[in-house]
């Protein structure tokens, strides 16, 4: 008879992880509670425009997924702001990543000013503050001035440890905690990079049917850190 005690704790296989966005798994820290706060007080903004600045893998994204849910906004691509605005209506609109490329400007001041004109709001959400965008449209510049900003930060230890657990209990693995505060030391402070580490972890784990320990985990890190742009962004 096989032996039972080694079984895998789920198949090898690539299972198709999702990245969750629910205001459930949103881990709050200092670094994102202003973000996250605004977020859960809409309607009552003090702008009809909000821009939540931040860098790559800072949670933007989430957060934007989050309150496009609950307000039932019409998600607008950054170079397709023009086919978007006549059939918009009074619902909110979201542009995610909108300085990624050259901000198309005579878009977005319609945008705005259709989004003022029906009493809704629009949620932008940008690697840099407004005035960084080389924005050249007067106009656009003066929308964009009386926008309430809000800057997320870098994730700090106590969100990227939240992070990095809930990822592992996503995937319904049990993580020591001593491993986890080794992955914050060492990854880049991501919630990008953390995603792909844990992927990583997870997935040599279990091709290797053991449990992630912190060898298991310095081992993936190294390799990762040798292998070709693993942590660009």
């Amino acid at each position: 008879m096989a032996d039972q005690t080694e079984q895998p704790r789920q198949l090898p296989l690539d299972l198709g992880h999702g990245i969750g966005y629910s205001r459930d798994e949103l881990v709050v820290s200092a670094t994102n509670e202003q973000a996250a706060a605004l977020v859960d007080r809409w309607p009552d903004w003090p702008s009809a425009v909000v821009v939540l600045a931040g860098p790559p893998g800072s949670g933007k994204t989430h957060l934007a997924s989050i309150w496009q849910a609950r307000a039932g906004a019409v998600k607008v691509e950054a170079k397709r702001i023009g086919d978007c605005i006549a059939n918009l209506g009074a619902r909110p609109a979201l542009i995610d990543d909108v300085d990624a490329g050259p901000v198309d400007e005579h878009g977005l001041f319609h945008l705005i000013n259709a989004v003022r004109g029906a009493g809704s709001q629009l949620l932008l959400t940008a690697r840099r503050f407004p005035s960084a965008w080389g924005v050249r449209l007067p106009d656009l510049a003066s929308r964009l001035k009386a926008a309430a900003t809000v800057e997320i930060h870098e994730p700090d230890d106590l969100l990227l440890a939240g992070v990095i657990t809930k990822l592992f209990a996503d995937r319904q693995v049990e993580v020591e905690p001593h491993v986890v505060q080794y992955l914050v030391r060492r990854i880049e402070r991501s919630l990008a990079t953390a995603m792909r580490v844990v992927e990583r972890l997870d997935r040599t784990a279990l091709e290797r049917k053991t449990p992630i320990t912190r060898a298991l985990a310095a081992e993936t890190i190294s390799a990762m850190d040798e292998g070709q742009g693993e942590f660009d962004m």
